[in-house]
């Protein structure tokens, strides 16, 4: 149920990727697609490239500049429209660096450290990760509440950060007394928000899996997408009737969950097709699906990096649009905050 607070905010809806290189189907699935799904709606739409989540570990520049531009060039192949959206890269858009500092003075040391993304990344040398590192959820809550956003489509390893954009805005909210943030909602629902690896069905599909066998890239052709669901990992038994038959069986119900997805289908109308037949059925008819989905993404992504300027003209356009909503309610936190303004 919807926060009785967002309704006094206009309907918006804020996400963001990392340019990290190598998008997946996983993010097509889990983010992309969804996100051209809900552009023209009741809410306005608001997509981010977060280059300076990015930075929170080294990044050899030239490439962060090119992963960037890729990052741009998947949303838009994926359906993402500039023009119904905005699109941009979040460090063209200052006011996000500086909610998020005013975002540190407002969030607890401890619920950093409760963070699990950050124990992940940061391992047992946690005393040498980059402070930002360590304060990547007060810049996510940024991101979210600079748009004053009502809602966000996440995936499930995403839940907790938004769980502490809500902390945020909630405390915020009740120490100065206003109701200046909405208590953001999440958006998870969906057949494969969380698409699985290809070679263990225990762990998510990601695109800095050393096997490049686990993972279909957004820039892979025909032929390898083929392959790869050909060498899936699978087991013996065939394919039951409804997927309380594939609860104990995590690679099949993964493969079922990306067929449903990228077919537009529920899984259990998937299973009901190919009750019985074994894989040797199952992948050939999958392929299919996925290359017809798949190619035309590739095809429009090669178009767009081919134009990296007006790539470049797209985000620069993006983060004006950005800015316009961004500044006003930046400048009313600070006026909050007790901050002089003593210039326009």
């Amino acid at each position: 149920m919807s926060d009785p607070i967002n309704a006094q905010f206009r309907p918006r809806i804020f996400s963001g990727i990392q340019p990290s290189g190598g998008l997946t189907l996983g993010n097509y699935l889990g983010a992309l697609k969804r996100f051209a799904a809900l552009q023209g709606g009741e809410a306005e739409t608001i997509y981010c490239i977060v280059d300076l989540h990015a930075i929170t570990v080294w990044q050899e520049p030239e490439q962060l500049r090119a992963r960037i531009r890729e990052a741009a060039a998947a949303f838009m192949a994926a359906g993402v429209d500039p023009a119904q959206s905005i699109l941009f890269n979040q460090s063209q858009v200052s006011a996000h660096a500086e909610m998020a500092w005013l975002f540190n003075t407002v969030a607890r040391v401890g619920w950093m450290y409760r963070m699990t993304q950050f124990k992940d990344k940061a391992g047992k040398n946690s005393e040498n990760a980059s402070l930002g590192l360590l304060a990547y959820p007060a810049l996510m809550a940024a991101d979210i509440l600079t748009y004053q956003a009502t809602a966000v489509p996440v995936g499930e390893d995403q839940k907790q950060h938004l769980e502490l954009t809500r902390d945020i805005a909630a405390k915020f909210n009740h120490d100065y007394g206003v109701t200046h943030f909405p208590i953001t909602e999440p958006l998870i629902e969906g057949v494969a928000t969380r698409v699985m690896s290809l070679r263990d069905g225990s762990r998510k599909m990601s695109k800095s899996d050393p096997s490049d066998a686990s993972r279909i890239n957004l820039t892979d052709d025909a032929d390898t997408i083929a392959t790869k669901i050909r060498k899936a990992r699978t087991d013996a038994d065939p394919l039951p009737g409804s997927m309380e038959g594939l609860k104990d069986r995590p690679e099949a119900k993964n493969l079922v969950n990306i067929y449903a997805a990228l077919a537009d289908e529920t899984p259990d109308e998937v299973l009901a097709r190919f009750e019985g037949q074994g894989f040797g059925a199952f992948k050939p008819a999958l392929a299919e699906v996925a290359v017809s989905a798949l190619s035309p993404i590739t095809a429009r992504m090669s178009d767009y990096m081919a134009d990296p300027a007006q790539i470049d003209r797209t985000l620069a356009d993006g983060a004006d649009r950005a800015a316009a909503i961004a500044l006003p309610i930046l400048e009313r936190t600070k006026e909050i905050m007790g901050l002089l303004r003593t210039r326009n």
